[in-house]
């Protein structure tokens, strides 16, 4: 499991993004929503798989700075992608405190399990800015394919859990090793 591996990041704060109502577009309309950007009961989800080696530097703009992000669709032997799960708007507890968990699946072409991760932590503690702010999650999965892994598509399956709100959203994405 050397060609994937999952690298800690901070979680801060992006642009805002996620209104009351769900996600939203740059010119503040809202948008639907896809199997890698959900929203459940105010809460959403956006599952980001990306190309972009210089992805953390990207992320940490100044908050009126907008991050694009390369979306990564396939991936050649040897490429790095990198995997990062953003989310909007958890319910804060008494304390203005949020708890987000996550479990993650990454599945290679043959059905086989990469990685399994239950309850993973994506974002315990305070929240300093507006909840519905982007933030990204602690998780960030690297993934680069050597020689012996299956060419094919690869699903990567996350379900984001807002345990103060109860709120679960499933998001999913894929890229293929070629």
């Amino acid at each position: 499991m050397k060609k994937l591996i999952l690298l800690i990041a901070l979680a801060t704060l992006a642009i805002p993004a996620f209104g009351q109502e769900g996600w939203k577009d740059q010119g503040g309309h809202l948008t639907q929503n896809t199997e890698s950007r959900n929203s459940v009961d105010e809460f959403g989800g956006w599952l980001v798989v990306t190309s972009d080696a210089d992805w953390n530097a990207k992320w940490q703009t100044p908050s009126d700075t907008v991050p694009h992000f390369t979306e990564a669709k396939t991936v050649a032997r040897g490429k790095e992608i990198f995997v990062l799960i953003l989310f909007a708007n958890p319910l804060l507890d008494s304390n203005g405190g949020a708890n987000v968990t996550c479990d993650l699946d990454v599945t290679r072409p043959d059905g086989t399990s990469s990685i399994h991760q239950v309850g993973a932590v994506c974002f315990q503690g305070k929240i300093k800015e507006a909840p519905t702010h982007l933030f990204l999650s602690t998780p960030v999965i690297g993934f680069r394919g050597d020689p012996d892994d299956p060419s094919g598509k690869w699903v990567v399956r996350v379900t984001l859990k807002d345990n103060v709100r109860g709120a679960v959203v499933p998001l999913q994405s894929s890229f293929v090793l070629n």
